[in-house]
């Protein structure tokens, strides 16, 4: 009398976890960063959303001295704004990561020697 059983062993079990694993191995550091691209993303998008705002004000003040800019960005980004009447350079930070993003607009880029209206710093690159 034959019976036939359905199922799995337990090797094929074990290797199918092995292969699993491996898999895992592999594919977890190459999303280990997706977390601080998304900051850093959030940062850069809230540095060059105040673009916008200062030449709207600039166009009708010929000056950026009494631009009132927002202080708060995306979830946890905290922007701070230096400023005189030939420009402006406003530094972003993000409360959850080390993440530091300046942008220079005007006589504060020619000042920094950096590339007007581009975000820059260790973390924007």
């Amino acid at each position: 009398m034959s019976r036939t059983r359905k199922g799995f062993t337990l090797i094929e079990l074990l290797i199918v976890v092995v292969i699993i694993g491996i898999l895992a191995a592999i594919a977890i550091p190459k999303f280990a960063d997706t977390k601080k691209k998304a900051i850093v993303t959030a940062v850069k998008s809230d540095l060059k959303n105040l673009i916008p705002s200062a030449e709207a004000w600039y166009s009708d003040n010929n000056t950026y001295a009494n631009w009132t800019n927002p202080t708060t960005g995306s979830t946890g980004v905290t922007i701070s704004v230096t400023k005189d009447a030939t420009g402006w350079l406003a530094t972003a930070t993000h409360s959850g990561a080390n993440v530091i993003c300046k942008l220079a607009v005007g006589g504060q880029a020619t000042s920094a020697n950096v590339t007007e209206g581009v975000p820059y710093g260790d973390a924007c690159k």
